[in-house]
């Protein structure tokens, strides 16, 4: 592919994930090709565009009106995610939006009802489904060495950010539910190959910034499956998923944030056999940005389910919320049918 054929991305915001993950990425990808920077101060934007081999860089508005751009990489606080997304998405732009990309489900509906009006895609950035490790996982679940699956336990903390951090703000909508939840509820779902049917959360905040510091999920799924998931701020580093079937059970011993250089191992126990798969280093950031370029590169004869993804993320986040402030299970149906377009 040429230069000219790959999709011309801008990145909007400057984020550490855009600066350790998507910016690198973009630089060794196939289809990708990394256009403009932009960020809130014009210093910022011109340090991190050359940084990353890019010449041209502004605002926030001047690259989402910049018409020799394709596609935007947003990067921004949670709570700013929709408002630039749906300007992009208005501007004739694809739009790969970090998670979680909508904190309610009418809001995820806004951004697919813009992104289907204007003929242009919107993607969550969950990067880590497109690490070779899970295909592996999944293959080895088809295979039928677990049996019937069961249960789904997935593990996502980390230390705590600092307190300027805009993960310890509640009015940029920080917290643990949204910056490291997302991981372990879409493996369950990718895992599962459905989508679960009720939630019960309880959440633990920080009496000072007002977030959640701890979440704990469980996940009602068809045919009596269940997911239990928890994710933490101020934890040991945990990055992992258990998977239970009848006859046995596999992990993936780093799921989602694995850096490009490091190898993955998953372990398969079933009976008195466990065996350990080495999973070669991969930068899931640059497969995440081939895959939708491909995708984009279909037109309307790609049937890739980016949007749909969006709305099911959201959804169950807003059954979350409103589990744990009325400590009862909330089916999703209930939320889908106040939010009815």
């Amino acid at each position: 592919m040429t230069v000219s054929s790959k999709v011309r991305f801008g990145v909007l915001g400057c984020s550490r994930v855009a600066q350790k993950g998507v910016l690198p990425a973009l630089r060794n990808t196939q289809h990708a090709l990394l256009s403009m920077v932009g960020s809130r101060t014009p210093e910022k934007a011109k340090r991190v565009a050359a940084e990353f081999g890019c010449d041209t860089y502004g605002t926030y508005d001047e690259l989402i009106h910049n018409n020799n751009l394709d596609a935007v990489y947003i990067s921004l606080p949670h709570a700013l995610h929709e408002e630039w997304s749906i300007k992009a998405l208005e501007a004739g732009k694809h739009v790969y939006c970090e998670k979680p990309a909508a904190l309610s489900y009418a809001s995820a509906q806004r951004m697919v009802a813009t992104a289907r009006k204007n003929n242009v895609r919107l993607i969550e950035g969950l990067m880590f489904r497109y690490h070779p490790q899970h295909a592996a996982v999944r293959t080895i679940i088809q295979q039928g060495a677990l049996g019937d699956l069961i249960r789904f336990n997935g593990t996502f903390c980390y230390p705590r950010p600092d307190n300027n951090s805009i993960l310890m703000s509640s009015e940029l909508r920080g917290g643990s539910l949204y910056a490291a939840m997302p991981h372990p509820l879409a493996a369950s779902r990718m895992i599962f190959a459905e989508e679960p049917e009720q939630v019960f959360c309880h959440m633990d905040f920080d009496k000072k910034s007002g977030v959640d510091v701890q979440s704990e999920l469980w996940l009602g799924y068809p045919n009596g499956k269940s997911a239990t998931l928890f994710s933490a701020f101020g934890a040991y580093f945990q990055s992992t998923y258990t998977v239970l079937g009848t006859v046995g059970s596999i992990t993936s011993k780093r799921a989602y944030a694995v850096p490009r250089d490091r190898a993955t191992t998953i372990v398969l126990d079933t009976n008195d056999t466990v065996t350990e798969t080495i999973i070669e280093p991969a930068d899931h950031f640059a497969l995440l940005l081939d895959s939708f370029c491909q995708e984009i590169s279909k037109g309307s004869q790609s049937t890739a389910p980016y949007e749909e993804d969006v709305l099911a993320q959201a959804c169950i986040l807003e059954a979350a919320q409103r589990s744990h402030t009325q400590q009862r299970v909330v089916t999703l149906e209930e939320i889908k049918k106040e939010n009815k377009m």
